[in-house]
């Protein structure tokens, strides 16, 4: 049976923790910022790790993991 490949988008917009979480920047945060609260901003500072239910389907598209 011949290799799946790995979505090329979700390469390089995910990574796995150490216990197999997926993890993903926070979306908001490029442009516009001037209309968000301060709170907004700060609490979407770094990364966060996604739903399972995001996970499973991102997953798929990282058969090899990364």
């Amino acid at each position: 049976m011949p290799k799946l490949k790995t979505k090329s988008g979700a390469k390089k917009r995910f990574k796995l923790t150490a216990t197999g979480k997926i993890k993903a920047g926070v979306a908001g945060k490029r442009h516009r910022l001037m209309s968000h609260s301060s709170k907004y901003i700060r609490q979407n500072r770094g990364t966060k790790v996604m739903t399972e239910a995001d996970a499973k389907i991102i997953r798929i598209f990282l058969p090899y993991g990364l």
